[in-house]
């Protein structure tokens, strides 16, 4: 049987008797749902309620904010120092994904890190341009109209990397057995 010593608060043993280890923290967590459900609010409201499209852009802003300090300063899993690849690294897992042979990763693995940045990237980008197009500075007014069009192409290029962020999930977790949206949501992770 495997060690299922853990240091206090870190280490469980699940009701079938597989040791689990605590990954995502509660704050990334809440980061990480609060983001998905943000940029699904904006992304229903966008030509209907306009208040509420504006409202999820801003928390869209606060939370991946909140995220990127949490990636300097928060938990170990959390931190940009564990998960954000090498170009090496990212185009040798992915290789071997597609192989089938993609080591298993108990924080982000180097897709998933490299798609959190992209995902982060996109989301600024969608919501700042959405700011300028609201409120655009005044060397941006007669641009308006670019504004717009350049925020609904970020927008849609940010839904689809939303489509492979979950893509890659279902494939991860098939490829090594794992509940990752599980994991996700209890923070939780097999041990071994």
């Amino acid at each position: 049987m495997a060690d299922t010593t853990f240091p206090p608060g870190e280490g469980a043993i699940t009701p079938s008797g597989s040791a689990t280890v605590r990954v995502w923290d509660r704050l990334q967590r809440l980061a990480h749902w609060g983001i998905a459900a943000a940029f699904l609010t904006a992304w229903l409201s966008a030509e209907e309620v306009m208040a509420l499209h504006e409202a999820a852009g801003l928390i869209i802003i606060a939370l991946v904010g909140f995220r990127a300090l949490w990636g300097l300063v928060g938990s170990n899993h959390a931190r940009f120092t564990d998960f954000v690849p090498t170009v090496p690294g990212l185009l040798g897992y992915l290789r071997a994904m597609i192989r089938g042979r993609a080591d298993r990763h108990l924080g982000h693995n180097p897709a998933g890190g490299a798609m959190a940045l992209l995902l982060w990237f996109g989301l600024l980008g969608t919501a700042a341009l959405g700011l300028f197009t609201r409120y655009p500075l005044l060397a941006l007014r007669p641009y308006g109209h670019l504004l717009e069009e350049a925020h609904e192409v970020l927008a849609n290029g940010t839904l689809v990397l939303v489509g492979l962020h979950l893509a890659g999930v279902l494939v991860s977790s098939l490829l090594h057995r794992e509940n990752l949206v599980r994991a996700m949501l209890t923070g939780r992770k097999r041990a071994g």
